[in-house]
């Protein structure tokens, strides 16, 4: 049965390329600025440059149906409550889907404050989302099969004044790549592929 790790009051990383120790998130912000400024700056010089061809790999593993993500090197756990034919070995797919939407403001959020340089002391995304059991079920044809009233909260702790922090959050939402993918339609294209067996 899955356990929660405990939650981290205080940031606390290794900086394993220099061996320095950054304790808080003003420190990691200069850091984060010079890397988006020379990540930016490589981009426009380079005359060939092509879009970032993403990929994930997903596969039910055996007799527990616990849905394995691999993306480059890393692996993600996704499954059912117990009720469910579970394990709770990790969350289900539309939590993971908030998740990193949570994910991609708080980065994008570090990304616009490190470009303004302002003035960070942290962030933290609440995101929230409801999914109906019986979502077109008979009664409940109203109700969307997919998570819906979907809000999120964007705490931000720092001394820089109310505008500085209400144009970083609009800037926010105009880039975030994650926000805008949810938010706007867009086109899937799917494509099967069965293989027989005796």
């Amino acid at each position: 049965m899955a356990t929660s790790a405990p939650r981290l009051s205080r940031c606390f990383l290794i900086d394993i390329s220099n061996h320095r120790t950054m304790t808080s998130l003003n420190e990691y912000l200069v850091q984060k600025r010079a890397a988006w400024l020379a990540k930016r700056a490589a981009a426009r010089k380079d005359p060939h440059i092509k879009a970032n061809q993403l990929k994930a790999n997903v596969r039910a593993l055996g007799r527990s149906g616990v849905r394995e993500i691999r993306i480059r090197d890393f692996q993600v756990i996704s499954d059912s409550p117990e009720d469910f034919a579970g394990y709770n070995l990790g969350p289900a797919s539309p939590e993971l889907q908030l998740g990193v939407l949570g994910s991609c403001l708080t980065h994008i959020t570090l990304i616009q404050a490190a470009e303004r340089e302002l003035r960070i002391d942290s962030i933290e995304v609440e995101v929230t989302g409801e999914q109906h059991p019986l979502a077109q079920q008979p009664g409940f044809e109203h109700v969307p099969i997919f998570p819906h009233n979907i809000r999120y909260t964007l705490d931000i702790v720092s001394p820089e004044s109310p505008e500085a922090i209400r144009a970083l959050h609009e800037a926010v939402e105009a880039v975030c790549p994650i926000f805008n993918l949810l938010k706007n339609p867009q086109t899937i294209e799917g494509e099967l592929r069965h293989a027989a067996t005796a």
